[in-house]
C-alpha cells in the first residue's frame, strides 16, 4: 500500500568492512589493470617478449616454473616504450606478463642477451601465483589490527549485541520493548495472591486506560511506584501484568545496565531511555533491581567509590522530576534493599509510593499452586489445600519450583500423573536436600543422632507454644545428618514466651546428647548458632531482657560508628544472653529428665525405623495438652485410610513429607 513506510536497512559497520573486503580482492585478483603492486601490466607474446629484452627494456625477471609464466619489470626510462600511451598509469613497478614453454631455451636466450650487454638485471624463480602473499604481506598487519579493534569495541559497547550496541551506540539504552500488541501480555490473571499490591497498582492501570477522568479534576497520578518485597514474590511479574492490564508499552531494564566503563554513559542511556518512553507514551519503565544504581550516595566526597554511578543517579533523578506530570510515562522498579536506596530517589515526586509485596500467606499459596498447576498432568485426589498447608514461608519462585520438581519425581518413578506424594517428597528435596542412603556411619554414631533428633521431637510437643512436630528423619539430606520438620504458626507478632519456648526446643538435642550418652558432639553446632543469633535479636533489638528491657540497639549505618552503646553495656547483653541460653538448656534437660523414658523408646523407634511421624510421637507421649490453630488446620487433612501405613512409610523414603526443617527453619 502506498501509505505504507518503506523500511530502509539500518547502516551497520560490517557492510562498510565487507565492501573493502571485495574492494581489495579486486585489486589484487584483477591482472589486466593496475596491481597491487604500484604500476602498468599487460599481457604480451613470448616473441615480444624477447624484442623487449634484447632491446634492453627489461630491469628484472620473475619466472613461475609452476605456471610457465614469464613477467618482465620495464626500466622507469622505457615505460613509454613499452606501451605506448600516455593514458596508462605509470608507476615505478610496470610490468608486462607472457608464457613460455622450454625453461632451458629461455635461460639460452638470457644468457645471450647477458653477454651482449642487453640485460643486467636480475632473475628469480617462483613456484606459484604471488598475488595472495602479495595481499597478505602488504594488508595483513592492516587487517589483524582492525579485527582487533572490532573485537575491542564490541566488548567495550556491549558484547555480542551486534550493530546497534556497538562503540558508536554504546549510549543508547538497552531497554527491552514490549509492545502493547503482542500476544504474550501477562494480565493480573497470571499473578496469584498479592492481591493488597494489585489493589494498589490497579490505579495505575486506571489512569493509563482513562487519564482524563482524573486529569479533569485536578488530580496527578503518581510518577513512580517502587515494588519492595522478598526475592521470587512475583515483583517483576506484576509489573509486566500492570503494563498488560493498560495495554501500553513496556520498557523494561535492570539498574546494572545502566552503570557501563565509560564516564557518562549511564547519564546517557537514562536519557535515551526518557526520550524513547515520551515518544511511547503513555507507556510504563519498568527498572528491575534498582539499588544498582539507586544506592545511597556517600555523604563525604572521599568516602564516593563509583562516581560514575552518581552521575548516573543524578541523571535518573532529574528525569523522572523533569518531564511533564501528565506525560504518561509512569515508572515502576522493584528490589529488595529498599534500606539502601537513596532518600531523594524516594521523595514525593518521583517515587511517590511503596508497594510491599511479601510472602504469599496460605489462601494466597492455594492460588499460586492452581496457576503453576495448570500444565502438570495432577492426580484428581490432589488437594491444593493441603499443599498450601505443608509451605508456609514459600515464595511464588519457591512453589513453582516444588511444582517443577514434583513432576520431575513423578516422570522419574514413570508414573502417568503427578500425585500428592510427588509433591511431598519434593518438599524435603527442596528444603533437606537430597537423601544420602549411602553415607557410611556407625551404629554408635547413629545412636548419637536418633537421641538428638528424639531430644528436638519430644520438647517440640510437650512444650506449649513450640512448633508442631511434623516429620522426623535420621536419614542424611544435604549436609545435616538428621532432620525435623515442623509446621509453624503463621503468626504477626511473636512474644517472648514462644520465642523462649522455640529456644529451649531448640536446645533439645544437645541436651538429650549429655544426658543420655554422657558427652556432647558437633552435630548440635547449627542448632546453637540459631539459639544465638535469636537470644541477642531479643535482647539487643527486641528490648526482652530483664536487665535491659524495653532498648533496642539497633546498629543503623547513620551512626558514625560501628556500635550505638558502650562496653559497660556490651558486656551487660553477653551476660543476659549467655543467663538466657542456660537457663533455656537447664529447663530442656529438666523436661528430657521427667520424660527419660517416653524419649528412649522415641530414639529406639527412631534407630529402627530411621523416619517417624507426628502420629507415632503421639503413639508415646499421648495428644498434645495445646491446640494451636495450625494443628487445626493440619487436623483437616485427608482421612487416616488415605494416609500410608506404617510399613510402606518405612518403604518409601522420599514420600511423605511437610514442611521447614529444623536446620532451615
Amino acid at each position: 500500500m502506498a501509505d505504507k513506510k518503506t523500511k530502509i536497512p539500518r547502516f551497520n559497520l560490517t557492510w562498510l568492512y565487507l565492501v573493502i573486503a571485495v574492494v581489495l580482492g579486486y585489486l589484487v585478483l584483477n591482472s589486466n589493470g593496475t596491481s597491487l603492486q604500484g604500476g602498468a601490466s599487460k599481457e604480451v607474446s613470448y616473441t615480444e617478449f624477447k624484442q623487449y629484452v634484447s632491446q634492453g627494456y627489461a630491469a628484472k625477471i620473475v619466472v613461475n616454473k609452476k605456471e610457465s609464466s614469464l613477467v618482465m619489470y620495464v626500466e622507469p626510462e622505457h615505460i613509454r616504450d613499452v606501451f605506448k600511451t600516455t593514458s596508462v598509469p605509470v608507476g615505478s613497478q610496470a610490468y608486462v606478463k607472457t608464457e613460455f614453454l622450454s625453461s632451458e631455451k629461455l635461460q639460452d636466450f638470457l644468457d645471450e642477451q647477458e653477454a651482449l650487454g642487453n640485460f643486467s638485471g636480475k632473475v628469480s624463480h617462483r613456484s606459484g601465483d604471488s598475488g595472495i602473499w602479495n595481499f597478505i604481506w602488504s594488508f595483513g598487519p592492516l587487517l589483524i589490527i582492525i579485527f582487533f579493534w572490532v573485537m575491542m569495541m564490541r566488548r567495550m559497547g556491549g558484547g555480542s549485541g551486534g550493530g546497534s550496541m556497538g562503540i558508536f551506540n554504546v549510549g543508547r539504552s538497552r531497554a527491552q520493548l514490549v509492545e502493547k500488541d503482542e500476544a504474550s501480555k501477562v494480565t493480573f490473571q497470571d499473578v496469584a495472591g498479592q492481591a493488597g499490591a494489585k489493589q494498589e497498582v490497579q490505579e495505575i492501570v486506571e489512569f493509563l486506560k482513562n487519564p482524563k477522568k482524573y486529569t479533569d479534576l485536578g488530580g496527578k497520578i503518581p510518577k513512580g511506584a517502587l515494588l519492595v518485597g522478598p526475592p521470587g514474590t512475583g515483583k517483576t511479574l506484576l509489573a509486566k501484568a500492570v503494563a498488560g492490564e493498560a495495554d501500553v508499552p513496556f520498557f523494561s531494564m535492570s539498574g546494572s545496565d545502566f552503570v557501563e566503563m565509560f564516564v557518562g554513559v549511564g547519564a546517557s542511556r537514562v536519557r535515551d531511555l526518557f526520550r524513547q518512553a515520551k515518544e511511547k507514551a503513555p507507556c510504563i519503565i519498568f527498572i528491575d533491581e534498582i539499588d544498582a544504581v539507586g544506592r545511597a550516595r556517600a555523604n563525604r566526597a572521599a568516602m564516593s567509590s563509583n562516581d560514575e554511578r552518581e552521575s548516573t543517579l543524578n541523571q535518573l533523578l532529574t528525569e523522572m522530576d523533569g518531564f511533564g506530570t501528565n506525560s504518561g510515562v509512569i515508572i515502576l522498579a522493584a528490589t529488595n534493599r529498599a534500606d539502601i536506596l537513596d532518600k531523594a530517589l524516594l521523595r514525593a515526586g518521583r517515587f511517590d509510593r511503596q508497594i510491599h509485596v511479601d510472602l504469599p500467606d496460605v489462601n494466597e499459596r492455594k492460588e499460586i499452586f492452581l496457576v503453576h498447576l495448570r500444565p502438570l498432568k495432577t492426580d484428581d485426589s490432589l488437594d491444593i489445600d493441603f499443599l498450601a498447608r505443608q509451605t508456609p514461608g514459600f515464595s511464588g519462585a519457591d512453589i513453582a519450583n516444588v511444582c517443577n520438581e514434583a513432576a520431575l519425581i513423578a516422570a522419574r518413578n514413570s508414573k502417568s500423573s503427578v500425585g500428592k506424594e510427588d509433591f511431598l517428597a519434593a518438599v524435603d528435596r527442596i528444603i533437606g536436600g537430597l537423601e544420602k542412603k549411602t553415607k557410611v556411619m556407625t551404629a554408635e554414631e547413629k545412636r548419637t543422632i536418633a537421641l538428638h533428633e528424639a531430644g528436638h521431637a519430644s520438647i517440640s510437643w510437650l512444650l506449649q507454644y513450640a512448633n508442631p512436630l511434623v516429620k522426623v528423619t535420621i536419614v542424611p539430606r544435604g549436609r545435616a545428618l538428621g532432620a525435623a520438620w515442623y509446621l509453624p504458626e503463621e503468626r504477626q507478632i511473636t512474644t517472648r514466651e514462644q520465642m523462649l519456648d522455640e529456644m529451649c526446643a531448640t536446645l533439645g538435642g544437645r541436651a538429650a546428647e549429655e544426658l543420655f550418652t554422657g558427652h556432647i558432639s558437633s552435630g548440635a553446632m547449627n542448632d546453637l548458632e540459631r539459639v544465638t543469633k535469636q537470644a541477642y535479636g531479643m535482647i539487643a533489638y527486641m528490648g526482652m531482657g530483664e536487665k535491659l528491657p524495653n532498648l533496642c540497639y539497633y546498629n543503623n549505618d547513620e551512626y558514625g560508628f560501628q556500635k550505638p552503646y558502650s562496653e559497660a553495656t556490651a558486656e551487660a547483653i553477653d551476660s543476659e544472653v549467655k543467663s538466657m541460653i542456660a537457663e533455656q538448656y537447664a529447663r530442656a534437660k529438666d523436661i528430657l529428665s521427667k520424660n527419660a523414658d517416653k524419649h528412649a523408646q522415641l530414639a529406639q523407634l527412631l534407630v529402627e525405623r530411621e523416619v517417624i511421624f507426628a502420629d507415632d510421637v503421639e503413639r508415646i507421649f499421648g495428644p498434645r495438652p495445646w491446640t494451636s490453630r495450625t494443628e487445626e488446620l493440619l487436623n483437616s487433612e485427608p482421612s487416616q485410610d488415605e494416609k500410608p501405613s506404617q510399613d510402606e512409610k518405612l518403604s518409601q523414603d522420599e514420600k511423605p513429607s511437610e514442611e521447614n526443617t529444623e536446620q532451615t527453619k
